[in-house]
């Protein structure tokens, strides 16, 4: 019964976290948010500030610094995004070299040049893009109901940091035992410093290599280099795939802007480089072996919470991954092996041969 219930749960979980996605996704991402929102705020509890303002304050450094960075992503993109159907027959020239060098594809080619060049009404198309006077009118335009998930994370961020204080000590005094309460403190704070030490680190390593890449961009002449380097940053967040994109869209923004293919191309060299320079030796340096996890538990995780909240879930697998890492860790993990085979709950065949161990003198 215990197996069947344990794999009924497993499969029916990922089911209920994508169907009620509107919430579940913005606690959850409100939750982890806040867990690295607390040292700063149990800093400034040390410091006698109260609880309802020190939660105030983190929450106020955050939604600052995250609008600013959305808002120097987002202005300048609706930019580009305006600027593509003119910028369509520069690409198409850049291009042009490579595309007679692999003139072997030619079927692919001439689909693509074909469009193009002789797309009908390509010429004459006019995209018209509003630019938005204002974060809150992105989002009210584009996603009403986002707003509304937006304003409840917010509230969970603060009155989760508000009675953070309180909530720990009636879980650690709320224990039947002195161990209990032990194991539960050493939990608690192993989760929170895990949490807050990889995002910590993180968020600081990606801002540094978007600053760095925008600086760059900016000295080769690449037009809206903050905005790249914001990209950059917030990619570089999901692992593997994120950097994978951002190469991608370096490329495309080069082609927009240079004429020549190798300068086109120079954007996303540069982006590769350093990448390779940050994820194999700048990150493993400053994280340290601590927060080390297996690679292919990353990409199960990316791959798993990506299909269940899509570009946000990708966003938040490392984090909940840490988490439920932490926990299990000092929990214990479930050994499906020897539940299965040391335990006696499987009928094994009588006709199937047995090897018993000689008897121990």
């Amino acid at each position: 019964m215990t197996l069947i219930t344990g794999a009924g749960v497993l499969i029916a979980l990922p089911f209920a976290l994508r169907a009620g996605a509107e919430f579940f996704l913005p606690v959850t991402a409100a939750l982890v948010i806040a867990i690295a929102l607390v040292p700063p705020l149990e800093w400034m509890e040390r410091r006698r500030v109260p609880s309802g303002l020190a939660a105030f304050l983190c929450l106020m450094l955050f939604l600052v610094i995250a609008n600013a960075a959305i808002a120097a992503i987002v202005f300048p993109a609706s930019e580009w995004v305006r600027m593509l159907p003119e910028r369509i027959e520069r690409v198409r020239s850049t291009l042009a070299p490579i595309i007679e060098a692999f003139s072997d594809l030619d079927s692919f080619i001439s689909n693509v040049t074909h469009q193009f060049s002789s797309g009908p009404g390509l010429a004459s198309q006019t995209v018209t893009v509003e630019t938005p006077n204002s974060l809150l009118s992105i989002i009210a335009t584009s996603a009403p109901f986002a707003l509304i998930q937006m304003f409840f994370a917010t509230l969970v961020i603060y009155f989760f940091l508000a009675g953070w204080t309180k909530m720990r000590k009636r879980t650690i005094t709320n224990r039947a035992s002195f161990d209990g309460a032990m194991t539960t403190a050493r939990v608690i704070q192993q989760v929170v410093d895990a949490t807050s030490t990889y995002l910590g680190t993180i968020t600081v390593v990606n801002i540094s290599l978007g600053l760095l890449v925008g600086l760059i961009l900016w000295a080769i002449g690449m037009e809206s280099p903050l905005m790249w380097g914001g990209i950059v940053a917030v990619l570089n967040y999901i692992p593997y795939l994120g950097p994978i994109v951002a190469a991608l869209l370096l490329g495309v923004g080069g082609l927009m802007v240079f004429d020549e293919p190798w300068r086109a191309m120079l954007p996303s060299i540069i982006f590769i480089v350093l990448h390779l320079i940050e994820a194999n030796i700048v990150t493993p340096t400053v994280v340290g072996r601590r927060l080390t996890i297996n690679p292919l538990m990353i990409l199960l995780a990316l791959s798993f919470w990506a299909w269940v909240w899509g570009t946000t879930g990708a966003l938040l697998a490392v984090p909940l991954l840490i988490i439920l890492n932490t926990v299990f860790a000092a929990a214990g993990k479930p050994d499906i092996t020897g539940f299965l085979f040391e335990e006696g709950t499987l009928v094994q065949d009588p006709d199937e041969p047995r090897n018993h161990s000689p008897p121990v003198a």
